[in-house]
């Protein structure tokens, strides 16, 4: 067995296309877009590589790649949080420590020569991306941008010395059956919402980027402190101002104002992930005749984030957007929603979703080791 960075075109196709061996006859993998996860891993046209350096390793078992792993030294996370902490993700492996020992050990080499004194993973590529393993929850496909994984990748990760660092969770919202939330709640924060003269309205198109500007800024005031946040650069904002205007749904991409003042927000997008499973990857020739046939069918969605400005926070106006959330998304069409990633210890979000009647149904880990 062998590790090797990869090199030139035929290595990176082999390095995008090993899940489909690795979950071939899973039910709930969801294949990512060819296209888009090209995009994302190329240093010329993603912009989080602007500030990142990062290598892509193949592991070799004779002539079958039977693992891979990405290596990651974010420049934006050493600066903000002025910590040598490099990042492991992408991370497929057979069900074999061997093989993902070394290869989790090669990471460990990369990320130490170039100043390191510790890793963390999986992140595909940083918080404001996929993250996290899959360690509960497996009998549920994984809504989108949320990653997928089978039962052994924990143990293969902790048998590589690694140890948990942070639990992420996703919460439940299930209005199939018309369930409402309690009608004392309800009355509780709508008086609320009345007595801070909170209004709280959906993005408007006509101004569409007005007011992701506005939400942006908002998310880079509220996550500041929050454990892993890194924040957006300029170029990373303007290409997520473009992923959001083609498949946003602007009755569930909602901000807070008091008096004018853009002080809070809640961004859901729809479960795209329920079309883009028939797919198998490709969009062309026939997948988006396909998305857009299975589109029609998507009835959840999920809330990516959800912040306050500094100031703003046990005010009751986290209730007031997911109230509005669980009011809107059935109306248009998403009975299911899903509230992920929140920290583990991030207890005033816990216990207002569980006290509007959101169940945990999956759990995420970020692991870590010292180097």
């Amino acid at each position: 067995m062998r590790i090797v960075p990869v090199r030139g075109r035929r290595d990176f196709r082999r390095f995008l296309t090993l899940p489909w061996r690795i979950y071939r006859g899973n039910a709930f993998w969801v294949p990512p877009l060819l296209f888009d996860l090209k995009k994302l891993l190329n240093p010329r046209k993603h912009p989080f590589h602007q500030h990142a350096d990062v290598q892509y390793f193949l592991a070799w078992h004779g002539d079958e790649v039977v693992g891979r792993v990405a290596t990651i030294v974010n420049h934006q996370h050493v600066r903000f949080h002025d910590e040598a902490v490099g990042f492991f993700g992408f991370f497929e492996s057979i069900d074999d420590e061997q093989v993902s020992t070394a290869l989790l050990t090669a990471a460990e080499h990369w990320v130490a020569e170039r100043g390191m004194t510790g890793i963390r993973g999986p992140m595909n590529f940083s918080t404001n991306e996929e993250c996290g393993l899959l360690v509960d929850g497996f009998q549920y496909p994984p809504n989108i941008m949320m990653p997928y994984n089978l039962l052994y990748a924990a143990r293969l990760i902790e048998a590589a010395g690694y140890r948990k660092a942070k639990d992420l969770l996703a919460y439940l919202i299930d209005g199939r059956d018309n369930s409402t939330p309690p009608q004392r709640l309800v009355r509780g924060i709508e008086r609320l919402q009345q007595q801070q003269q909170v209004t709280i309205r959906p993005i408007n198109l006509r101004r569409f980027r007005q007011d992701v500007n506005l939400l942006l800024e908002v998310y880079n005031s509220a996550w500041e402190r929050n454990w892993g946040f890194v924040p957006m650069s300029p170029a990373e904002t303007g290409a997520l101002a473009a992923q959001l205007r083609l498949v946003g749904d602007p009755n569930l991409c909602l901000l807070a104002e008091i008096k004018g003042e853009t002080v809070g927000f809640a961004l859901a997008l729809p479960d795209y992930n329920q079309a883009l499973r028939h797919l198998d990857g490709r969009l062309f020739p026939f997948g988006l005749f396909k998305l857009l046939w299975h589109k029609r069918k998507i009835n959840g969605a999920r809330v990516l984030t959800l912040g306050l400005k500094p100031g703003f926070r046990r005010s009751g106006i986290d209730a007031m957007l997911y109230l509005r959330l669980w009011e809107e998304a059935p109306k248009h069409g998403y009975p299911l929603v899903e509230c992920s990633w929140i920290l583990e210890d991030n207890w005033p979000m816990r216990r207002g979703l569980e006290r509007m009647g959101a169940r945990l149904y999956k759990t995420y880990r970020i692991y870590e080791k010292a180097l």
